[in-house]
Parts: C-alpha cells; structure tokens; sequence
C-alpha cells in the first residue's frame, strides 16, 4: 500500500509544480463563508467563535460526489464509515452514530435503524454546504451531539421558475437521480424535489465466518453491499411576509428496499425476506423578524420511521404474545409479498428560539425546546411500545468587549421524564493576534439520555451465525466533558488550522458480549445464540486528538491536505473475569488524511472546466470482538464541464473514476473491514439547469469562477 501512497503525493506534487508554474495573480481566500452552526447565529467564518469546518457549494460541485458518505469521507479528515444494511455505522474523532448530532437546515434528522441513521435520506444533489462542529461545543443542540454536530444546509429557490435534472450512471448498475422545481409567485415560493438511488450490489469475497463452525465457509452468498433502490419525494413552501418575516411548510416521504440474496448457504437457509423502509416527515415554522438581526423563530417537527421485512418466499415465523403472564410463542405463516413491521419510530419537536442584540457588544440568544420519541415494534419490544420524552431551556450570550476578543457563555437546562435534571454549561473564546492569526479554546458540558432501543430493543442477526442483541433497562445517563483549543492562520491565498481536543465520557453506552447464559432466558431458548451482546456503560471513556488542515490557493489551482491523530480508552467491567479491563473504543483508527489537487479554468465565457485528484487515507480500525478494519487508502479523479449557451440555461457533464489504484478489502464476511468499496469503478453524469427568474444561471449555479471564487 505504501507504492499506492508514493504515486499518489508524486502526483499531487508533480501538479502543484505545474500549479506554481503556471499562476499569473494570487487570488484571494480570505474566509468569507458564512456559517450558523456554532453558534445558532450568523458569522463570518472567520470571526465564528466557535472551531467551524465548512464543505462549500464549490467543494461538492467539483468534487461530484454519489452520497453524502463519499462527500464526508474525501472532504473531511475525522470521519470513518463502515456503511450496512442497517446503516452508515459513521464516527467522528472517536465517537459513534448516536453522539452525533445530524441537522438539515438546522432541524434533527430522523432514519435511525439500529442506532445508525440512513445517509441516503440526505440527496448529494441538494446540499449547497455543511458545515461541522466538533465536540459537545454548543448548548443549542443538547442530547446527541458529544461528538459533534453535521448541518447540512440545502439549496434555496426562490426567484421564478427553476427547472433541473441531474443523471449519474457508474458501475455495478449504480443510477442517481435529481430533478428539482422552483415555482416563484408573489411573495409564494415552491420547490419540490426527487431523488431516487439504486445499485445492483457487488460481492468482494465469497469467504464467511459462521459461528459456531470455527472453518471458514468458502461458498458464501453474502454480499459485500446488497442490490437495493429507494425513492424519496420532498417539498417546501414558503411566504415571505417581508420585513415582518419568513413562514414555511414542508415535508417529505421516502422509500427504500434492500434486496437480500436468498438460497443454500453454506449450513442453513435464510433471508426468506428483504429489509423495506419507509419514512415520512412534516414541518412547519418561520421567523418573526424584530429589527435589526432580532427575531423569534418557531419549528414543529414530526418524523417517522418504519422498518419491515419484505417476505420473498413463505416463511413460519415465531412471534410472541403475553396470555394470563405467560409468554409463548405462535408461528405465523407470511406468504411472499406480504410484510411485517420491525420497528416504527416516530419523534415530535417542538422548539422556540429568540435572538436579541443588546447594549456593550453582547448578542444574547434563548430558547426552550420539548422532544416526544415514541417507539411501536411487536416482536422487539417487551409490551411492544415504549416512549420518551425531553424538555429543555438554554440561553447563550455572545459578548465582544473589543474587535479581537469574543466570549460565548452558554448554559443549557434539560429534564428527561426517566432521568432526571441536568444542566451543562459552555464557554468558547476567541481571540484575533492580528489580522492573521486568530486562537479559539472550548469548554462545554454534554448530556445524553439512554435512547430507547438502548434500555428495550431486542434484534437477532442471522448473517454469521446467531447473534442476539438486547437492551438493558438499568443503564444510566452519559455525560461529557470536552476541551479543545485551536489556532488558524490565514494570509491571501493560505489557511491553516491546527486544533487539539479533549474529551471525557462518564457512563458512556457500548455493546459489550455477555455470556449467553446472562442474557434473559426466554431469549436464550428461544433464539440459541453463538453470541449475545448487551448495551452497558462503561465506568470510564475518552477521546483526545489533534486535527491538521491546510487549505492553499495556487493560480488555478486549490490544495487541500488534512490529517487527524485520534487516541480513545475506556474501562470496562469482564463478566467472564470479574474485572475492569482498559480497551479502546470500537473503530477507533488513531491515523486519518485526506488530500485533493483541484485545477479550475474558464477556456471560454461559455465553458468552464474543473478537475481534481482526491485520496483518503486510514490507518488500522480497533475493534473489540470480529477483528480490526484493515487500514486502506483510495484515490479518485473528478472532472466537470459546464457549458451556459445562455443566462438562462446550463448543461454540465461529470465523468471520473473511483479508486483509481483498484484497492479492495476481501475480510472475510463476519469480520470488520476497512472499506466496503468494490475496487476502480467509473461514473458519467449530466445535468441541466434552466432559470426565467432575475438571477442568472452562473449566479445560481456558482458555476463559472470569478476573482472573488475560492474554488
């Protein structure tokens, strides 16, 4: 693998040479990007009080990436993925899925399966930035982001009439497609948009490890990704009510089958069934402006989730009822076509947030929020229902006592109906040396309830022999404590940023394997598990870090380098020894780098190209049980041409080629892996855009870059 990352920085060396070579004007990146996440109120990316990483419109445009999964993975550098039919398994500086808070324009998004959310809901299309904030950095956001918050912010429509199709087509039948409707009328706004994914699958290796059989099985049907499609149909109407404000209304559904190859294995027949999701969410909200940058806003959001199997042949399945006391367990014929619902998950939020400007440089932002999370699944939870319930107060004030000096204090105030009070405070400092370079530091407290499946939800796995998954009703609430401190420098065309981090868990929740005969007995007779794995705290956990990027314009040329060093511990109680063991923190990988050459030029006022080379690059993922991920590095080469005959029409062609070194991870199935990717793959896409609005379609677009573009 070393020759693979040898050819790979001669490369982007030998083009950087170019680069030098060729640059007439240095032009300017100068930090310019507005961001909201950090602090739940505008700024400057480079006045923000709080550490922001931002993904911009022109980053996604050149980068074209298939989902967001690919986008996080290049563009970031603290990002793991390790994606199944169950879902995107993503961590970020150490910490899992569930400590990771994922917004759409600021609301919570909904999909979770398992405890990881479904990344495909999020259509790449759509995204015009994101932007990340790490660590529990931010009393706004409260339960699920210790590790930090992802904000995806979509792209807006608002000026006449906005057509647009886009169509990618690459290997193994993988199909994407977008196409998006703006409809401006008075102070009216619509824009309705579609998505639909699809791939056939693809299988890197026919070996598998089937507990209780300690030989290997050789004839394997399981895929490394399984075939599937979904479909997802979304709109958002608003009304601008002027100077008094902005109100909205929207909502979406979404679709998505897994098909699950059935059959003769190797020593038992399964996946009678294929895995079927369907979501659907509502909202409605706006912002009453007071003045100036006052305003109150208000969101109602209602979200659901549904899992099923998709029965494929018939199949007896043995479900369970309570009669007098006494379980049993009747078997219920499903016929092929028929379905059964796993799981129905359904969250109401309800919140309210005011920002006020106030007298001596203070800006000072409140709000109150209430979550309701109901869980309805028959034959995973005891009773079949369970439900939840958070409310929360917080109030945050930025203070500027001069230019260069900012303090944001935050504290938030939250009550669970099953544990308890607790308030968690923040503070994040800013200051600005010179006009170069700028220190930011962060101490905040974090908060985390059990979620639901954590205390209730039972599952059986039947890919590597049976394992059995269950909840622990006496788990106890996580807390957090983080510190991290960071120092950016930025000259004309140049920025760099180091940041170091810190971060401590108190009671943090992980699957930990049990002996079989600990488990609930109706379970263990029911289901004879090789393998039982239960929720259970940990006395003690954390995470520290340093993350390194370098951002560096060279005439028509942007580098981008990252690199993340992470390091995790926790003490955890062995049943099977009576004792406290010091383990490391299941896909931690202490090595992470990402870097792209991007060359960007305007041949013509009507043709316009990019073209960059991108790699990512990880060392070896730890893991308690199922062996360690191989470490792995990928490169990939995107281009786009975007050709405007007019102002009002674009057509843009996207061509590359994924994993150009044709690495493949080939574990065997049962065993953690490094990457699911199936080795070099190639892609093709188009897209059209038209506008009759007052913007033009470069302006819309960003498509063409000018003096003030930063690539």
């Amino acid at each position: 693998m070393n020759k693979f990352l040898l050819s790979g920085l001669l490369a982007l060396a030998i083009c950087l040479c170019q680069g030098v070579m060729a640059q007439d004007t240095l032009k300017t990146y100068d930090l310019q990007e507005l961001v909201v996440t950090g602090t739940g109120t505008l700024h400057l990316l480079k006045d923000a009080p709080v550490q922001t990483e931002v993904i911009t419109s022109k980053q996604l445009k050149n980068f074209t990436g298939k989902s967001l999964q690919d986008i996080l993975s290049f563009l970031g550098t603290s990002f793991d993925f390790n994606e199944d039919d169950m879902g995107s398994h993503i961590t970020m500086n150490g910490l899992g899925n569930s400590y990771i808070l994922i917004l759409v324009d600021g609301k919570r998004m909904n999909g979770d399966v398992g405890g990881d959310n479904d990344l495909h809901l999020i259509d790449p299309h759509n995204i015009e930035k994101i932007e990340i904030v790490k660590g529990a950095s931010s009393a706004l956001y409260g339960s699920d982001a210790i590790a930090g918050v992802i904000n995806i912010i979509t792209r807006k429509h608002d000026d006449g009439l906005f057509l647009e199709n886009s169509t990618r087509v690459g290997s193994y039948g993988d199909i994407r497609q977008h196409n998006g409707i703006g409809i401006r009328s008075g102070r009216w706004n619509s824009y309705t948009n579609f998505q639909s994914q699809h791939t056939d699958g693809w299988q890197n290796t026919s070996v598998e490890y089937t507990l209780p059989i300690e030989e290997p099985v050789t004839d394997s049907k399981n895929k490394t990704r399984n075939r599937f499609t979904n479909r997802q149909v979304a709109e958002r109407l608003t009304y601008d009510a002027g100077k008094s404000g902005e109100y909205y209304a929207e909502g979406s559904i979404y679709g998505k089958r897994i098909y699950r190859p059935s059959g003769k294995y190797a020593h038992y027949d399964v996946n009678t069934y294929d895995l079927k999701y369907k979501n659907a969410s509502a909202s409605l909200g706006g912002k009453w402006k007071l003045g100036g940058r006052d305003y109150i806003s208000f969101d109602a959001d209602w979200n659901r989730h549904a899992y099923y199997y998709h029965y494929t042949d018939n199949t007896l399945v043995e479900d369970y009822e309570k009669s007098e006391g006494t379980r049993y367990y009747p078997y219920y014929p499903y016929l092929a076509g028929q379905e059964a619902l796993q799981s129905d998950q359904q969250r109401t939020l309800i919140s309210a947030k005011g920002v006020f400007t106030l007298p001596y440089g203070n800006r000072l932002s409140g709000g109150a929020e209430f979550r309701y999370d109901y869980l309805h699944a028959p034959n995973r939870v005891e009773g079949g229902t369970v439900d939840d319930w958070t409310a929360a107060v917080y109030v945050q004030d930025e203070f500027n006592p001069s230019k260069k000096f900012n303090v944001t204090a935050g504290l938030r105030m939250t009550v669970n109906h099953q544990f308890g009070f607790k308030a968690t405070p923040k503070l994040s400092l800013m200051w600005s040396a010179t006009n170069d370079i700028r220190f930011r530091a962060t101490w905040s407290q974090g908060f985390k309830t059990p979620a639901p499946k954590e205390l209730h939800y039972m599952y059986v796995k039947q890919m590597t022999g049976t394992y059995l998954y269950i909840g622990n009703k006496n788990l106890k609430a996580q807390s957090s404590n983080y510190f991290s401190a960071s120092v950016e420098y930025s000259v004309s065309n140049l920025v760099i940023t180091l940041n170091g981090y810190y971060n401590k868990l108190d009671n943090m929740i992980t699957l930990v394997t049990i002996p079989t005969y600990d488990a609930p007995a109706e379970y263990v007779a029911r289901f004879d598990p090789v393998k039982t794995r239960q929720y259970q705290n940990m006395d003690k956990a954390k995470t520290y870090g340093a993350d390194f990027s370098l951002r560096w314009k060279i005439g028509d040329f942007l580098l981008n380098a990252g690199y993340s060093y992470l390091d995790t511990e926790a003490d955890l109680y062995d049943s099977n020894h009576e004792s406290v063991k010091r383990v490391t923190i299941d896909g931690m990988a202490h090595h992470k780098g990402s870097a792209s050459l991007i060359w960007n030029h305007n041949f013509s006022p009507v043709y316009h190209m990019s073209a960059g080379v991108y790699g990512r690059i990880s060392s070896k993922r730890y893991y308690q049980t199922d062996g360690n991920g191989k470490g792995y590095q990928i490169w990939r080469i995107a281009t786009t041409h975007d050709i405007t005959s007019s102002k009002r029409l674009l057509l843009s062609i996207q061509a590359g080629i994924d994993n150009i070194f044709n690495y493949v991870d080939r574990t065997p199935h049962g065993r953690h892996l490094g990457t699911t990717t199936p080795g070099r793959t190639f892609y093709a896409g188009v897209v059209i855009r038209f506008t009759n609005g007052r913007k033009t379609i470069n302006k819309i677009s960003s498509n063409i870059n000018t003096k003030d573009d930063e690539n």
